[in-house]
């Protein structure tokens, strides 16, 4: 009874706008990886270890769950939301294990490319964001009383799951320099700049766990894009990939 009636205030709380955030995700996705894997999958040109193939079912599945939980909220479906939460905790994890066959893949994909010894450097941050993201959903789950708190969490590790679809839209904009910053931070990040900005017209005041989780998800990948290859960068990944490969 408790729980149901804390869903039941958030319905009535519950702004749009978290339905809105969550299908910009689901098209960024889809727009993101329509030239890398949508149309050469479609064409029969794509190829890659089955891991890559799993690793985006889980993260596009995580994805489509989250554009149907607000659903839910939204026409008073609080059991069927619950009973899909618990799938989402089977997705988070498929999600972050399967970032793993999905990082040696690229990373075996640069060095073919000649990139040399800097193609290990991306299983590092490849590392990092599933963790992130692993933790948000947890940090989620635990707050899955305390809806306010839960969607919030929910929102961050979705647009953590998200920024290899923003990166990816390079492809459309080949003439702008640093893609790993325009695209993978600061394209990516601005959802949660967005969020901030929702927050203090609306309520005047920004939820702490956008604040500062959301301030830490800013941090974390801005400091990976300045250590990015650095000596100790790398030395870390070479190590995290003998243990991994």
């Amino acid at each position: 009874m408790k729980k149901a009636l804390l869903y039941s205030n958030a319905y009535r709380k519950r702004p749009s706008f978290f339905l809105v955030m969550a299908i910009i995700g689901l098209l960024a996705a889809l727009i993101g990886f329509s030239k890398t894997f949508f149309i050469p999958v479609g064409q029969g040109t794509f190829s890659a270890p089955a891991g890559v193939h799993i690793h985006g079912f889980f993260a596009f599945s995580w994805i489509f769950l989250f554009v149907i939980q607000p659903f839910l909220i939204h026409f008073g479906k609080f059991r069927i939301h619950q009973i899909l939460g618990v799938a989402g905790i089977i997705i988070a994890f498929g999600v972050a294990i399967t970032m793993v066959p999905a990082g040696l893949f690229q990373v075996h994909k640069e060095l073919a490319q000649g990139l040399g010894p800097t193609s290990y450097s991306t299983l590092l941050g490849v590392i990092t964001s599933g963790l992130l993201f692993l933790g948000l959903v947890l940090a989620g789950i635990y707050n899955r009383d305390r809806p306010e708190h839960h969607k919030r969490y929910m929102l961050l590790a979705t647009i953590v799951v998200l920024w290899p679809a923003w990166f990816r839209f390079r492809h459309f904009f080949p003439q702008i320099p640093y893609p790993e910053i325009w695209f993978a931070l600061v394209l990516a990040d601005s959802l949660i700049i967005i969020a901030w900005a929702y927050e203090l017209y609306k309520y005047g005041k920004l939820h702490p766990v956008l604040k500062y989780a959301g301030l830490f998800v800013i941090v974390e990948q801005v400091l990976e894009i300045l250590l990015f290859d650095s000596s100790p960068y790398r030395k870390l990944a070479i190590w995290i990939y003998g243990i991994v490969s």
